[in-house]
């Protein structure tokens, strides 16, 4: 279950690159930001609400404020802003550095450790999603503002992951999802007068995908992502999100008749091979402890 959740997961985030592009054209970063927040919101709150569940204590505050303010925040407004900027493509390719710092940051922060299998599964992802970028760039990666803004929304996203894994162990995960949620949409709600305005001006298509955004890669995708690193490590989990960059491609020839380049289809296989190996369990390690015993530390499991 924790592997299904995953997938759709990864599914609903990678059709979040074109459907942000698609409401970029006549919604801004900050208020497409608010307007998909308030609908994630709503309709998490209202699930939450009505089922039952561990809800985070006083002591969790601030490692619900971090998730709230980098992830579904900072992350969003960055995100949305950058792809004004720069291609889809290249967008994926720059965010998709969030994993290597999920896995960095959680093998220092949270303990997970650094094993063999996730490094080298990390290392070949993140090449395949760089090939991917390369080839799929309309405007190549030169240093720009775009780029500095996707690179941001990795940190953002790191950080938050980090932030939000222990309190899966504290607190359901739908929970957390819905007031991670309300959290980053009080970070956004300076841009509500400016959707209320565009909304006046924006075609049907524009909210329907802001619509869709708020719903899917938002409510749904959240909270089976929360649910799947709840039973997993955070640089497992990350390490799986590299498969959004060849599933964005896919979409992108599906629905935005773009037709990938061999280069970009060789990349979206490196990332495959990549969350394969990073997926797979650790070898045994060897160790002696301090009392002198053998003691045997298993990989961190997928």
């Amino acid at each position: 279950m924790a592997l299904l959740a995953a997938l759709v997961t990864v599914l609903l985030w990678a059709s979040a690159f074109v459907g942000i592009r698609a409401a970029g054209e006549d919604l801004s970063p900050g208020a497409l930001s608010v307007g998909r927040l308030a609908i994630g919101a709503a309709l998490l709150g209202a699930l939450a609400l009505a089922r039952g569940g561990r809800w985070p204590g006083r002591a969790e505050l601030p490692l619900l404020l971090t998730c709230g303010v980098l992830w579904f925040g900072l992350y969003n407004l960055a995100l949305n802003e950058a792809e004004q900027r720069v291609d889809a493509g290249t967008a994926a390719m720059l965010v998709a550095s969030g994993p290597v710092l999920i896995a960095l940051v959680a093998g220092f922060v949270l303990g997970e450790g650094f094993p063999r299998t996730l490094i080298v599964g990390c290392g070949v992802a993140f090449s395949g999603a760089v090939i991917i970028g390369l080839a799929t760039s309309e405007r190549g990666v030169a240093a720009g503002w775009g780029s500095v803004l996707c690179v941001a929304a990795a940190v953002f996203y790191a950080g938050g992951v980090v932030a939000q894994k222990p309190l899966l162990s504290r607190a359901s995960a739908l929970h957390v999802t819905w007031l991670a949620c309300v959290i980053g949409l009080v970070v956004c709600l300076p841009f509500a007068p400016q959707l209320f305005y565009e909304l006046g001006e924006a075609r049907p298509s524009s909210i329907a995908w802001m619509v869709y955004l708020g719903t899917f890669p938002t409510a749904v995708a959240f909270t089976t992502w929360a649910y799947a690193l709840s039973r997993t490590t955070a640089g497992r989990m990350g390490a799986t999100t590299y498969l959004v960059p060849p599933i964005a491609i896919f979409l992108g020839w599906a629905m935005l008749d773009e037709t990938p380049v061999l280069l970009a289809l060789f990349g979206g296989l490196l990332c495959l091979v990549g969350v394969v190996i990073a997926r797979r369990p650790g070898l045994p390690v060897r160790r002696r402890e301090v009392t002198g015993q053998p003691a045997t530390i298993r990989g961190q499991g997928g």
